[in-house]
């Protein structure tokens, strides 16, 4: 099995920047066939997808919304997936959850098995 905890979220005003991490622990992420994705769901909203990476296939994509602001990386040495996110806006604002897959990342919610907790950013205006 995999956990994920993530961490990093806060608030923040338009403009700014944060940088959220999720640590995953369990035997499947160690052997680099995990497809790491982020998402995020505001109030009264679906879980919309953000970003995701699978390290097997060289896989990144992003939600249009956050192309050019939000990058996805991740540190296989240090289990960890990092969402810079950049200029951000109030629409931003949600709680933001780490995912985990096997096989090639996907922009699809149901595809992931593995959850974290969620962590909340909110952009003030």
């Amino acid at each position: 099995q995999v956990q994920l905890v993530e961490s990093g979220g806060g608030l923040v005003q338009a403009g700014g920047s944060l940088r959220l991490s999720c640590a995953a622990s369990g035997r499947t992420f160690s052997n680099y066939a995990m497809a790491m994705g982020w998402f995020r769901q505001a109030p009264g909203k679906e879980r919309e997808f953000v970003a995701a990476h699978s390290y097997s296939d060289g896989y990144t994509s992003y939600r249009n919304s956050v192309k050019g602001r939000f990058t996805i990386s991740r540190d296989n040495a240090k289990n960890t997936v990092y969402l810079q996110m950049n200029s951000l806006k109030p629409e931003d604002t949600a709680v933001y959850y780490c995912a985990a897959k096997t096989g090639s990342g996907t922009y699809y919610v149901d595809q992931y098995a593995y959850w974290g907790q969620g962590t909340q950013v909110t952009v003030s205006s």
